[in-house]
């Protein structure tokens, strides 16, 4: 049974989320954007939901630490010290957001002992809270829903981004030939709609923490794994904006051995929260 701590701050942090929902869709496909210092792209939308986020959390749970790429006033490395953190995407799919496609979400996770326990993730495309932790149950809105089982088929669907770092081309031609292929542009959504069984598995080779803690959490909610191909992510010990990127693959266990498979030996690039 979960604590009266955790189910505290998993309503308080649904309705952060859900508060917010009406500013992301009102600002869509309208929302000014700048390029950061490391090539993303980023909206005035995405610094006033961490605000309206954090807002209303932060008094409430003043002990906890609040992590968002958005908020970091250093980029300094910060040490999780707090039984409970919460790690932050406010637009998970910024580029789709400003140019006016429906995929992406706010990514919230919260996290005991580093871990990730309990996930938010608003899917604007269908105006839908997916959510869930271990333990607990992963949802799709209100309905109960768990990752595929089906072993690889002619129709499996695999989300896939292709690698920002073109040496790592090569490992993703197993991938791009034995399954369909569905690249969003939101990390998040492609990971949460695993966890609902709409998609049988993901590969990336680009995120950072904050685009995955939220769904990593769904995920194993659902019944499904995620596998860090390069250093393990959890427990987070860390938040680091100028973190390495992250390559994982995620899906049930069938499917994560059979991606593992398929990608092939990553090159060493060890986890900042590797023990």
């Amino acid at each position: 049974m979960p604590s009266p701590d955790l189910l505290a701050r998993i309503e308080a942090g649904r309705r952060a989320v859900l508060a917010q929902t009406d500013l992301l869709q009102r600002e869509f496909g309208r929302a000014e954007s700048r390029w950061k210092y490391d090539g993303t792209r980023v909206t005035a939308v995405d610094v006033a939901i961490s605000e309206g986020v954090f807002r209303e959390l932060e008094p409430q749970f003043s002990a906890d630490q609040f992590f968002s790429e958005e908020l970091a006033s250093t980029t300094a490395v910060t040490t999780v010290r707090s039984r409970f953190s919460w790690v932050l995407d406010p637009i998970d799919g910024t580029n789709n957001f400003a140019l006016g496609i429906a995929h992406c979400a706010i990514s919230l996770a919260l996290c005991e002992h580093g871990e990730p326990v309990y996930g938010l993730v608003y899917d604007l495309s269908r105006r839908t809270l997916i959510h869930g932790g271990p333990g607990i149950g992963a949802f799709d809105g209100e309905r109960a829903v768990g990752v595929s089982t089906a072993a690889p088929h002619r129709e499996t669907l695999i989300g896939f981004h292709s690698p920002i770092d073109k040496t790592l081309v090569p490992l993703a031609s197993g991938i791009l030939a034995n399954f369909k292929i569905r690249a969003l542009g939101s990390a998040t959504l492609h990971l949460a709609y695993v966890a609902t069984g709409v998609l049988d598995g993901c590969v990336d080779y680009n995120v950072k923490i904050w685009d995955l803690a939220a769904a990593t959490a769904i995920v194993r909610a659902a019944g499904g794994e995620v596998h860090f191909l390069n250093g393990e992510q959890f427990p987070m010990r860390s938040f680091d904006l100028k973190m390495p990127r992250i390559m994982y693959v995620a899906g049930s266990k069938a499917m994560c051995a059979r991606l593992r498979a398929l990608v092939g030996k990553i090159p060493n690039s060890k986890s900042p929260n590797a023990k």
